[in-house]
């Protein structure tokens, strides 16, 4: 925590307390209904809120036993330490009570010796305050008290009223609960008391009590015990005037009386000041002028008066031998006059705000320093800290003492708080409709906020709006908004409009413009029938310009009213969170316009909006820029941000939703416990513009960061890198939180404002987890710890070399991975290149041409039949063993411990593949390395373990070289494949051959059967019978004579199922089972009876196997069979739609023989394509359902046939364009910036057809879209047909295109057909 505005202080004489307790310095004091205890100006040790009472009048502590009582009313709180021995101090209510007189509020509280407690109010009353309250003196008083105070030694009770001149002296005349007495006498004073103050002397040796009164006179009088027999206890020593003490040496032409302030300095403090000061000085060889005439006067043991003015003069008197018999005129004398002493001392205050009272004391172990705490009665605490030297040093000194904090706030709970654009002001209000403007100031701590304006409005404030970094301010209430300047410490409306709008103002934001003196601002507000008013500000050209003057020019008019043309009633509308970024007005107003506002229904509807402003014609344009439906009914909350990131809470307040407004995905999903209710959320981004967002609960703050997309292991997309806990400061929920424009978080809880600051510890467990390179980094900014989990990747990084390896950069994989170990050869563990002095160019030029160049380059060198042996052009296994070698030793700068081990793994993988590169296609390299990897991590037991997914099949589907990835998988398992693994590879997924299919099926069954040594045949019998071998089943079953089923099976299986009996029997058979939950068994009794179809239902839908129903389905009837057929439309598609998973809805589509769908399926999201019975999940609104390798397989499946070149003519030349953009930004949010300006800069698209005239519903010849014409274009496309025979063979859920007459080609065409 960086600082705390722990609220605004009480206006009364005892709401600030201070002691030393227990070693521990501790400050107290009230505000409204809270009770702040600090431990230091930064310290916050507990906050005590009093629920029963709106208002507390007075605190004070007991410095032996450490309890603290407080009082509202007529009701007194006494406060028990506890913890002090574990070090967490902290405070319970050890009980309360009532005095007698509920009616009369408590005014004064003053502890004595063995925990007993004064209070005053219409009567003085005494209480022992052990265990319970126990009251053992009373005297009733004809004016109620104001102050009284014990004196040190609790002997004396000093007590006055409101403007009265008689001091009351109570002297106690006996000890005891059981008879208490005190008698008193008067004090006179020539006019009203204002203050008193006791010695506080560490020792009691130098003499009796000692006290001091402050009157209206301008004077301060000294009381002691002179004369020990005379009639009063205490006698008149001395008076000092404080009005003479100060005479300033540039004297005014019109004398000027100006207020003086008083403190007190014991002689015990200040001979200790002065003596540690000169000894510390003298240590350090500093110059010690000052400390020396100071230590000369510390000889003289004096106590010590400062008077002060509000023009920077203090005079400081010493008082020697106070309480002697015979005071000479040398005992009060000056110390030291000081010009440009600044206090921070208000130049002019209102009628009650200008009193200040001061408590002051020695800070620090050595006590080498001195702090005084002025309370100011307008609300605010200053701590200034400085040496001895600091205060008393005549030389002419810039900045004698040092803010160390102030302490101010509300005196009503935080209810909103509102920052500016940039971030270097904000306002908080309450309930009560006051709003105090805080701005940021830089000091020797670090950053702090220091209170510039205070504003109380009349009406009630709907939404607040500031405008030039806190300078004015604009309110919107029911049916007027209102401008106030705020330059001042007391804020001033200036202007007002009235306005009249349909439905309820939802919103107060501000529309992007620029006038060339900034004199000008354009506000606007939105209602839940989506219309609104814009307002012009008119504001003085300069901020700096004279109040008077510039009042002139503060106007506030309507400029136009709107309507943004939605028939939807807005469930709310916000502005956009600027998370830093100053809004550009925008010279056309298009897409890529900045959000300003966002719009939400109850449905779960969004929507983004841009505005310019027309000044021209009194107008605002405004333009829609993004839609989309998240799903998420009567969403409660809802924040946007100028990085076009939103957050959604939903209507139970515990899940939240992270989107991308661009492209309408989810990135992030949580749903928190029950108990973890989600109120607030607030957006703010690093000076790169990656995301950060704070999720506001009610004790507790959670800071989320976005963080690179990862497809390969399917990670989030943000994670949680802090989160802080209030309830140790303070009981009271979180009212509003928000970002400083610096990283500092700013929540506010009841009266209280906590500012935490931008440092995280990379200790933290959230940080660990992330595995971040922070090599011996014990506190990370928040900032530079985003911008490691995102930003570009260096080349060597797993994710980025796992990218190049689908976008097929095989080459540059192999050179990143040589060059690497050519670099940690050399490596001295300081700078290691991102690029690894590879040039950039390599990784965007297009891939032909860098292939075609080189093998120029190789022809024209002499040295083309050379080659170096150290260096080897290939991924050896013998170079990837080297290579993981030295990343087990070697610490490699921007990668953590785990992604060295994934790259060690990966480097394995290459080499692998590389291995088997001249026998195999890419689609196959792809394959092995990825399901290499995955083996590679299954094996080492890695937690970021993800299965074969459905985009290692799609490659495996597209591969020639099928066979040779079966032997692979196949030695994997030393050739023992069961269907686990044959599951776990995908193997039945994207094995094209359907006789290779049966023989491994068959290799299958004999596996499952031999898996154990008993040798069950129940194992094999689903394989058996899917492969219609019944008769090798049944012999298998004659040799499982241990199975008590043998024989009962035997004989079941030896009848003909070809007979109508038998197959019901088989039916019966399989039902029972399922009543058994044998499922698997029941499903081979199924097809045993011919019913192919519900064996397939009851692996998909019991067992949960889909691979297994496809596999027994392609076996069983093969490719074209109508149970694959209605088993791929039925679940696979609807399957597909709901997950949002492209690579198995492609793949299917592909089996269907639908290859123009399976292309449109790759760019189009699954849903659009088909009717499903069910709504798509949230988890195909995921960005992990647009995987940017889809863009390389689209690419590559395009131009394969004329089928799917006929889908890919009909996906519109923006739709493509849309998908490769949003890759390039996938690909950007990875961190694999190279491969993004690769995709943009080498894509082709396809040609369009330049006849203008063609039919809207004929689709152009896909072989004229070819950019280049190449004989590889397979001519799949079916003979025409009768449109009822193209129904027929649709697709269900699939739109059939309009049948149109066949025409006969011209020779051109068939010329094309075969590449000519």
């Amino acid at each position: 925590m960086v600082a705390v505005l722990p609220g605004k202080p009480q206006a009364t004489l005892q709401a600030v307390c201070t002691t030393k307790w227990n070693g521990k310095r501790l400050i107290l004091y009230i505000s409204g209904n809270a009770l702040v205890i600090l431990g230091g100006p930064h310290q916050l040790i507990q906050t005590i809120y009093h629920d029963d009472t709106q208002i507390l009048g007075a605190v004070a502590i007991d410095k032996e036993s450490g309890k603290i009582a407080t009082c509202s009313g007529g009701n007194i709180y006494i406060y028990r330490p506890y913890g002090q021995n574990e070090d967490v101090l902290k405070w319970s209510l050890q009980y309360s009570f009532a005095v007698s007189d509920k009616n009369v509020d408590t005014c004064t509280l003053s502890w004595g010796t063995s925990e007993e407690l004064l209070v005053g109010s219409t009567a003085l009353s005494l209480y022992q305050t052990n265990e319970q309250e126990v009251l053992i003196w009373t005297r009733e008083l004809s004016s109620p008290v104001a102050l009284a105070l014990f004196s040190p030694d609790s002997g004396l009770i000093a007590s006055t009223a409101k403007y009265d001149r008689l001091l009351k002296l109570w002297r106690r005349l006996s000890y005891g609960s059981d008879d208490v007495r005190f008698d008193f006498s008067y004090l006179s004073h020539p006019a009203t008391v204002t203050g008193i103050h006791w010695r506080t002397s560490e020792t009691l040796e130098q003499g009796a009590d000692i006290l001091y009164t402050i009157c209206v006179d301008n004077k301060v009088r000294v009381w002691a015990s002179k004369d020990p027999h005379a009639s009063q206890v205490l006698q008149l020593w001395a008076e000092l005037d404080v009005q003479a003490s100060i005479q300033p040496r540039n004297l005014e032409s019109v004398p000027v009386v100006y207020p003086r302030y008083v403190f007190f300095i014991d002689s015990h403090d200040f001979v200790t000041l002065a003596n540690t000061g000169l000894q510390a000085a003298t240590i350090a060889n500093k110059e010690k002028h000052a400390l020396e005439h100071l230590s000369e006067i510390s000889e003289r043991v004096p106590e010590v008066c400062v008077v002060l003015d509000n023009r920077g003069h203090m005079s400081a008197w010493g008082f020697e031998n106070v309480g002697g018999r015979a005071r000479e005129p040398k005992n009060v004398f000056n110390i030291a006059h000081i010009e440009n002493f600044n206090l921070l001392l208000p130049q002019t205050a209102s009628l009650g705000t200008e009193y200040i009272r001061f408590l002051s004391f020695c800070t620090g172990a050595s006590s080498t320093r001195y702090a005084v705490l002025a309370h100011h009665f307008d609300g605010r605490i200053v701590w200034l800290e400085g040496s001895i030297d600091d205060y008393f040093d005549p030389s002419p000194r810039r900045a004698r003492l040092q803010v160390k904090s102030l302490w101010t706030g509300h005196e009503g709970s935080v209810k909103k708080i509102v920052r500016t654009v940039s971030g270097k002001a904000l306002i908080s209000r309450t309930n009560d409709n006051e709003g105090i403007i805080w701005k940021q100031r830089h000091s020797n701590d670090g950053m702090a906020l220091s209170r510039a304006s205070f504003l109380d409005s009349p009406e009630h404030i709907h939404r607040t709006w500031l405008i030039r970094d806190g300078s004015f301010t604009v309110n919107l209430h029911h049916h007027s908004v209102s401008l106030w300047d705020t330059r001042n410490y007391a804020a001033k409306q200036m202007a007002q409009c009235e306005f009249q709008l349909q439905g309820k103002p939802l919103c107060l934001l501000e529309l992007p413009y620029q006038d060339e003196n900034s004199s000008k601002r354009f506000l606007a507000t939105i209602s839940s029938h989506m219309k609104g008013i814009v307002w012009k500000i008119s504001l003085p050209c300069d901020a700096k310009q004279e109040e008077n003057e510039s009042h002139r020019h503060l106007r506030i008019v309507q400029h136009c009213s709107f309507d943004l043309g939605i028939a939807t009633e807005a469930a709310f509308v916000i502005p956009v969170d600027p998370a830093g970024s100053t809004p550009i007005p925008a010279g056309i107003l298009d897409t890529f316009s900045q959000d300003i506002a966002l719009s939400y229904t109850e449905s779960g509807v969004l929507h983004t909006w841009a505005a310019k402003v027309e000044t021209q014609n009194s107008t605002v344009n405004w333009l829609m820029t993004s839609r989309f439906d998240t799903g998420v009914d009567r969403p409660f909350l809802t924040s946007g941000s100028s990085t076009r990131k939103i957050a959604l809470v939903n209507s139970a307040r515990n899940g939240l939703t992270i989107w991308d407004s661009r492209s309408g995905q989810m990135e992030f999903s949580k749903d928190y416990s029950p108990q973890e209710i989600i109120q607030d959320l607030d957006w703010t981004s690093t000076p790169d513009l990656q995301s950060i967002l704070a999720v506001g609960f009610p004790h507790k703050v959670v800071v989320l960061a976005q963080i690179r997309y990862d497809y390969l292991d399917k990670g989030p997309a943000w994670a949680p890198i802090r989160e802080i806990y209030i309830r140790e400061s303070t009981p009271h929920p979180i009212g509003d939180s928000t970002w400083l424009g610096n990283g500092n978080l700013v929540i506010g809880a009841g009266t209280q404002l906590f500012v935490y600051d931008k440092l995280i510890t990379t200790s933290d467990e959230m940080i660990t987890d992330l595995s971040l390179p922070m090599h011996g980094h014990v506190s990370a900014d928040i900032f530079d710890v985003v911008a490691l989990l995102n930003g570009p990747l260096p080349v060597y990084h797993p994710q980025f070399l796992a990218q190049c390896i689908l976008a097929g950069r095989m080459p540059q994989v192999s050179k990143i991975i040589i060059c690497l170990n050519t670099a940690l050869k050399f490596f001295d563990g300081d700078h290691l290149d991102g690029l690894l002095s590879i040039p950039a160019k390599e990784f965007f030029t297009n891939q032909q041409n860098l292939e075609l160049a080189a093998s120029r380059k190789e022809r024209r060198s002499d040295y083309a039949d050379f080659s170096d042996d150290e260096e080897s052009e290939n991924v050896t296994e013998e170079l990837a063993a080297n290579l993981n070698e030295s990343l087990a030793k070697l610490p490699v700068p921007y990668l953590s411990s785990q992604e060295q081990m994934h790259l060690a793994d990966i480097i394995e993988c290459v080499a692998t593949a590389e291995k088997h590169r001249r026998s195999m296609d890419e689609n196959a390299m792809r394959y092995l390395l990825f399901v290499r990897q995955h083996l590679v991590r299954k094996a080492q037991g890695s937690k970021k373990q993800v299965g074969i997914t459905w985009r290692e099949i799609a490659w495996a589907f597209h591969s020639g070289s099928q066979d040779i990835l079966v032997d692979l998988v196949s030695k994997h398992y030393n050739g023992r494949v069961l269907w686990e693994h044959a599951r776990e590879s995908g193997m039945f997924m994207w094995m094209s051959d359907i006789d290779a299919l049966r023989a491994q099926f068959e290799t299958i069954a004999r596996n499952e059967y031999t898996k154990t040594d008993e040798k069950n045949p129940i194992d094999c019998s689903l394989y058996y019978m899917a492969l219609k071998k019944k008769t090798v089943l049944l012999g298998l079953w004659r040799m499982a004579a241990w199975n008590r089923e043998q024989s009962s099976t035997q004989n079941f299986l030896s009848n003909n199922f070809q007979e109508h009996r038998w197959k019901t029997a088989a039916l019966k058979n399989a039902y029972a089972l399922l009543g058994k939950r044998r499922f698997e068994y029941a499903a081979a009794f199924f097809l045993l009876a011919g019913n192919l179809r519900d064996a397939v239902n009851v692996c998909a839908q019991q067992m949960q196997d889909i691979q297994l129903a496809i596999a027994i389905a392609r076996v069983y009837e093969g490719d074209h069979g109508p149970v694959l057929h209605d088993l791929l439309e039925d679940r696979v598609l609807p399957k597909a739609a709901f997950e949002g998973n492209r690579w198995l809805a492609m793949w299917a589509f592909w089996m269907l023989g639908r290859r123009d769908m399976a292309v449109r399926s790759l760019i189009t999201p699954v849903y659009t394509l088909l009717s499903t019975p069910e709504t798509p999940s949230q988890q195909a609104r995921s960005y992990l359902a647009t995987d940017p390798a889809l863009v390389v397989l689209y690419k590559q499946l395009r131009d394969k046939s004329l089928q799917t070149l006929k889908g890919a003519s009909q996906i519109s030349p923006r739709t493509e364009w849309e998908f490769v953009i949003q890759t390039a930004r996938l690909y950007d949010r990875m961190g694999c910036d190279l491969l993004a300006l690769d995709l943009v800069r080498n894509w082709e698209f396809l040609a369009q057809p330049k006849d203008t005239l063609q039919p809207l519903n004929q689709i152009p010849d896909p072989r004229k879209m070819l950019r280049r014409r190449s004989s590889l274009v397979v001519d799949d496309l079916p003979s025409p047909r009768l449109p009822a025979e193209k129904t027929a063979e649709g697709v269900k859920g699939v739109p059939t295109p309009t049948p149109t007459a066949w025409k006969e080609p011209d020779a051109n065409s068939l010329l094309d057909s075969f590449g000519f």
